[in-house]
């Protein structure tokens, strides 16, 4: 018996639909877990301290969530008829909203532009791999490949310990479709995205830097 596993299938459209809910909710489930507990305190306490807590605890969850479910919106939804057009100046505000904080901060060097829809959400899906390259935060920098229709992206997460997201680079690959999971699909979906853009993504480490590049 060989020792070499064989991938499965490629998932076929409701099974990958059914992925990406599955990780827009594991995306979501600690802000609103957050706002959960919030109420909780805030419903079992009758000190002033405890419910000023409680409702900061609120406010920032609930801000959190709605940053995080227009970028998902966008990111992973349908965000307009086939065809259309998304602002980059608004995918950067949204970008911004949902991964900038004190430890992670964002450089953007596209221009204001309306671009296709589908290389708006390839953008913003490789914004996300970036981001995981960085667990301990730094700086985002986000550079045009090219311009006009044809425009792909260059993405250099730098950083502290700065390292390539594990398994990322083979979830890249299509070829690997067969060993998609929920925890997966998203850099799977990027590929998909890519090919659909007609180009390809690929990871480069550097020192401190993963350079995730669309081209």
């Amino acid at each position: 018996m060989s020792g070499t596993s064989t991938p499965g299938p490629t998932p076929d459209a409701l099974e990958l639909a059914a992925l990406m809910c599955s990780r827009v909710c594991h995306d979501l489930i600690n802000p609103v877990g957050a706002i959960v507990n919030g109420l909780e305190v805030f419903d079992s306490s009758n000190k002033e301290d405890d419910k000023e807590f409680a409702l900061d605890l609120i406010r920032k969850s609930a801000k959190s969530t709605s940053a995080r479910l227009q970028f998902c919106r966008i990111a992973y939804g349908a965000a307009g008829s086939a065809g259309s057009q998304i602002d980059l100046g608004e995918a950067q505000k949204m970008t911004r909203n949902h991964l900038e904080d004190e430890k992670t901060k964002i450089v953007w060097n596209l221009p204001h532009v309306l671009m296709a829809k589908n290389r708006v959400k390839l953008l913003l899906n490789m914004l996300v791999i970036a981001q995981q390259a960085i667990p301990r935060g730094g700086q985002l920098i986000v550079d045009p490949v090219g311009e006009g229709d044809t425009m792909g992206f260059r993405i250099r997460a730098a950083g502290t310990n700065a390292r390539e997201p594990q398994n990322v680079a083979a979830q890249l690959n299509l070829d690997n479709a067969g060993s998609v999971s929920a925890h997966a699909v998203q850099p799977y979906y990027t590929a998909l995205l890519a090919q659909a853009c007609e180009l390809k993504v690929s990871l480069a480490a550097e020192p401190d830097a993963v350079v995730v590049t669309a081209a």
